[in-house]
């Protein structure tokens, strides 16, 4: 190629025409060695630099998972037999304007978390199906135009084209039966559509019905439709059909009642379990059909809506609209002349939909799983599928209040300062912050069964809770941290006694779960005893212990006994390293330097006694950046433990790792940089990347966390951290220092 197609790329890419630049991108091979130049370029253009960053992401993201990009969380849910339920993604891109479809998916969404189940919005972005979408990246679809609706037909062109698109109800079963979803939920089916016996118009949805073994939940077919000859339709298919509850009356839709019964009837979601589980079991081929009656408060007059459609109709034929154009106009005709009370009625039933939907589906996982019950990940639950990182550590309701001066008058006058409330804790912050870059982990703490545990919840929606022990009586944990309006915190208070309740006897139920983990992460909340054991096990079963020192007081809580050499490698900043020094009985300072060079000589010679136990020390310096120390490998030191056993007689050394810069008035919190930077290092671990890009990974999470007034930034994803990211990122430079 040779530059004339670098250069007509570049155009469009400047132009901002997203779909032609991704096409181009994946036609040309040669496209990615100008890069290089190519950020060079647009040092000083950050609107075009995000725009190439966001490009590389994805083109990556897609040449990595193929067709197919999981959402961490329906992976992991897969993977360890969680029930999950899949969403269509038509009802985003065209049955709702922006922002009620985005509001609408993220409420939907929620329903079905809240019942028990792990959603898997189904649709394409970019060229790429997506099961189960992050935030951002449904926000992008919610907002997108040109928007295609992808039906079986429609996947080879879509995607070879790299073209965005909501799934419909056939489309959406296709994706779920490929990635072994049995149930799915949505508002209402497609059907013969109204003269069809001349139109032979018939919707694609009825004949993936009769081949896909996928259990589908609706509100039965839109009543714009021939709701008889669809189920005559169905009838001939062989696709077994069910109305949920009392009555065999199958609903029409906004309303009760359509004048038509259907075959057979469900009174409960158990029994509607067991006939999706036999259909399953009898490997028909064909789909379920469970036909759910919109709730009563929801349902619109059937007269209102029969007459609407008859306008709408007649409009129809008049302005000669057929074919998949004619449902979308419909509907939307429907509601203008039934002054709203149709989307009022669709979005009731979509939400009631949600409910019964997702508890069929747990329902169906205790069938297939032979349990009679779903509680916390104890006992016969906590039997790991697949390995999984551990973290075990607190929980709490953190209190930021930020000075707006640089330094805090101590008088008892009052401070000017903001204050915001939100969720942290140690071991949270690292499971949320592992969650969030797609390494699901398996997370151990306990709090109150008290006002704040359900905001909580909430908030972890995006992270596996099941091993999280709530406790009646108890408080949860609180913790008001005071930070200067530099940004340095300058004290705590806490109170954190329940954090005594993550005790031995309750971490050994998960025993299994530590004896697989590839990395088990905890932190200094937990009590002696609990550690104790934790590093008992690891030297036992040579496993992989990273220590999060919490704070100065509780930073030596492992180093108490001979115990702590089974810990792998412990993260404390620069006063928590000299209390376990200090514990340790080695010689320690009594006062700390300022200066970079100072500190890091101070940091060296606190840590290296803790290398003849330990594999490595990660020394947090704050603005200052990170200093690894441990033993070199070809000159340079490794944070992989199998590299640490290989090299156990090598040579000491420390590399000091310099900060992103962040300028001061982006900082609002300190509270979780220092969990998202040991999160960001521990993922690189996980995903196999060198020592370098391990500790990156970790500077660039700590920087957005800086950001954020969340202890972890929402805006941290596998997207956001990524390959990519830190290849286009200026990093400064690291410097090795020999340990003495």
């Amino acid at each position: 190629m040779q530059r004339s197609a670098f250069m007509n790329w570049f155009s469009v890419l400047a132009k901002n025409d997203w779909r032609t630049t991704f096409i181009l991108w994946n036609s040309n091979a040669a496209l990615p060695h100008y890069l290089p130049t190519l950020r060079r370029y647009l040092h000083s253009q950050c609107i075009l630099k995000r725009l190439l960053l966001f490009l590389e992401a994805v083109v990556i993201k897609c040449k990595r998972d193929g067709d197919f990009n999981i959402h961490p969380l329906v992976k992991e849910a897969m993977e360890s037999r969680k029930p999950v339920v899949a969403l269509e993604s038509t009802i985003v891109t065209h049955g709702m304007p922006y922002p009620q479809n985005l509001s609408m998916a993220r409420e939907v969404e929620e329903i079905v978390r809240e019942n028990g189940c792990v959603p898997a919005t189904i649709g394409i972005l970019n060229g790429c199906i997506h099961v189960g979408f992050q935030d951002e990246e449904l926000e992008i679809l919610a907002t997108a135009k040109d928007v295609m609706k992808v039906s079986r037909r429609d996947f080879p062109y879509v995607l070879s084209q790299g073209l965005s698109g909501g799934t419909t109800v056939a489309g959406t079963m296709v994706v779920a039966h490929k990635a072994r979803i049995p149930v799915f939920v949505t508002g209402g089916i497609g059907g013969v559509h109204r003269g069809g016996e001349k139109t032979l118009d018939v919707s694609a949805d009825l004949t993936e019905l009769s081949r896909t073994p996928v259990a589908v939940i609706s509100a039965g077919v839109k009543s714009i439709l021939d709701i008889g000859r669809t189920l005559e339709y169905l009838e001939t298919q062989g696709v077994c059909v069910a109305t949920f509850g009392k009555s065999r009356e199958f609903p029409a839709f906004f309303s009760h009642q359509s004048g038509f019964q259907a075959p057979y009837q469900v009174q409960d979601e158990k029994a509607a379990a067991q006939l999706i589980a036999r259909s399953l079991t009898l490997q028909l081929g064909s789909g379920v059909l469970i036909a759910v009656p919109c709730p009563p408060h929801g349902a619109a007059s059937g007269q209102l809506i029969e007459e609407a459609i008859q306008q709408a109709l007649d409009e129809a034929q008049e302005k000669k609209i057929t074919g998949k154009e004619l449902t979308p106009f419909l509907l939307q005709r429907v509601n203008e002349l039934s002054g709203g009370e149709s989307l009022k009625s669709n979005i009731a039933l979509i939400k009631n939909n949600a409910i019964v939907g997702s508890r069929i589906a747990v329902a169906l996982n205790r069938l297939q799983r032979g349990q009679g019950g779903r509680g916390n990940l104890s006992q016969n639950e906590n039997t790991p599928d697949v390995p999984r990182p551990v973290v075990i550590g607190g929980i709490n309701i953190d209190i930021i209040v930020k000075a707006k001066a640089a330094t805090i008058k101590d008088g008892g006058q009052t401070n000017p300062a903001t204050v915001r409330q939100s969720f942290g804790g140690v071991g949270k912050n690292l499971a949320d912050c592992l969650s969030r870059l797609g390494k699901m982990p398996v997370f151990i703490s306990v709090m109150g069964k008290d006002e704040h545990s359900e905001s909580v919840l909430r908030h972890c929606r995006h992270m596996d809770m099941r091993g999280v022990l709530q406790l009646k009586g108890c408080n949860t944990a609180t913790y008001c941290a005071v930070i200067t309006g530099t940004g340095e915190l300058t004290f705590g208070l806490g109170d954190m006694e329940i954090h005594q309740q993550i005790t031995e006897q309750y971490v050994s139920q998960f025993k299994e779960n530590l004896c697989l983990a590839p990395i088990i992460c905890i932190d200094g909340n937990v009590p002696v005893s609990t550690l104790e054991y934790i590093c008992q096990i690891a030297r036992e079963q040579h496993l992989t212990v990273y220590y999060e020192p919490t704070d100065v007081n509780k930073a030596s809580k492992p180093f108490v006994s001979e115990n702590w050499k089974g810990l792998t490698c412990v993260s404390p900043n620069l006063r928590e390293l000299r209390a376990i020094s200090q514990t340790l009985g080695n010689p320690v300072p009594t006062d700390l330097p300022s200066k970079v060079e100072d500190i890091i000589k101070t940091a060296i010679a606190l840590a290296y006694p803790l290398l003849r136990g330990l594999h490595c020390v990660v020394v947090t310096l704050g603005q200052h950046g990170v200093l690894l120390c441990g033993r070199s490998k070809g000159g340079s030191v490794s944070l992989h433990p199998r590299t640490c056993y290989e090299n156990a007689t090598g040579e000491l050394r420390a590399v000091h790792y310099p900060a992103l810069p962040v300028p001061t008035e982006e900082i609002v919190n300190v509270s979780g940089a220092g969990d998202s930077l040991m999160a960001g290092i521990i993922t690189g671990l996980l995903a196999g990347e060198d020592t370098d890009n391990c500790i990156r990974m970790g500077l660039l999470s700590a920087s957005l966390s800086l950001r954020s007034y969340e202890p972890v930034s929402p805006e941290i994803s596998s997207t956001s951290v990524s390959l990519a990211r830190l290849k286009a990122q200026r990093w400064p430079v690291a410097k090795i220092w020999k340990l003495s």
